[in-house]
């Protein structure tokens, strides 16, 4: 089995189908039709936008407010991604998104934190002939109306976890001119003086201009970041600065940030030189894994044993992890 990192991937579009069934048994839903339910996860062909993708958030986060469904999802999830061959994860969600019930964002990472230790603690228990699957969480700020203090409380709260489970943030949410990155630059200098690694989404339902603001905040990894090929001179500048995209094949033809899967440009960007990585972004709304998103790549668009390596080798520079965690990730190939 190949061994595998993902840099980029949501919690909420993420929460694996069973564990939705059990979380909807919990809280006394009614049962519905398998079929219904996957229509109501995921999206299809079909797909207009990047806003029809969003809408399916909905549903799973009404699933994550309580600290027991987060701890809950946080395990099932991992337990999941072990199965398919992951040496290393960051999850990412937004606190914020999960206090309607009144857990604070800080209960809420607590309980995601919660879910690592009890995963590894069953990995323990359970040992198997693979390697061992070691996860980070990211906090996501998000592109809302009038939600400055939650995303500044976000920033504190990813100090606070710094390194005890957190290990960096992001920026996500629709991309629009009226959530424009620049918006949020006080809070990632705030970050920067704190010393927390952060990833900024940008590049996906807008183009190159999304990324510069992205860069000039400093990001050194970009979600996404795939319409840097409209811009040469963006890409040369990826390239000197050595910036790493987060590349999610299915999900960038789901919202039309891209429209064929065979002119899909990750093997092109590898060969010029920029650190891509491939990645899932949510597993169930796009109802994918990270080894399908390899094999489709493999198929399409010719990507080679060399191009996975290479690609895994970006991941492991790029992650927001420690020396030593990155030492082993390198051991492992």
């Amino acid at each position: 089995m190949r061994k595998l990192i993902d840099l980029h991937l949501h919690l909420d579009g993420s929460v694996p189908f069973t564990t939705i069934k059990k979380l909807m048994n919990i809280h006394g839903l009614p049962t519905i039709d398998d079929q219904i339910l996957r229509q109501k996860l995921s999206v299809g062909p079909d797909c207009r936008d990047l806003n029809e993708f969003l809408e399916k958030f909905a549903f799973p986060v009404h699933l994550m407010q309580t600290a027991a469904d987060l701890q809950l999802i946080v395990f099932s999830l991992l337990k999941n991604l072990k199965k398919q061959g992951l040496v290393y994860v960051e999850i990412r969600f937004a606190p914020q998104l999960h206090t309607e019930q009144g857990l604070t964002q800080e209960e809420v990472v607590r309980a995601a934190i919660a879910g690592l230790n009890q995963f590894f603690n069953w990995q323990k228990d359970n040992p198997t002939d693979q390697p061992e699957l070691h996860a980070n969480l990211l906090l996501c700020l998000m592109r809302l109306k009038d939600n400055y203090e939650q995303n500044l409380e976000t920033v504190e709260t990813a100090k606070h976890f710094l390194n005890r489970g957190v290990s960096g943030l992001d920026l996500a949410g629709a991309e629009t001119p009226a959530f424009s990155i620049s918006n949020y630059a006080s809070l990632f200098s705030l970050a920067s003086r704190e010393s927390i690694p952060f990833t900024i989404h940008a590049g996906e339902a807008m183009g190159p201009e999304s990324i510069y603001q992205a860069l000039d905040l400093g990001a050194k990894r970009i979600g996404h970041g795939i319409r840097c090929v409209e811009d040469k001179q963006l890409v040369a500048d990826i390239i000197q600065n050595r910036i790493t995209l987060e590349c999610c094949a299915t999900s960038n033809l789901n919202t039309k940030a891209f429209s064929q899967i065979d002119h899909y440009p990750v093997k092109k960007l590898l060969h010029q030189g920029v650190n891509v990585t491939l990645n899932t972004d949510d597993m169930t709304i796009s109802n994918i894994d990270l080894p399908h998103e390899y094999k489709l790549l493999e198929d399409k668009t010719g990507l080679t044993s060399s191009d996975e390596k290479q690609l895994y080798l970006n991941a492991v520079n790029a992650a927001f992890c420690s020396e030593q965690e990155k030492s082993r990730l390198l051991s492992l190939i």
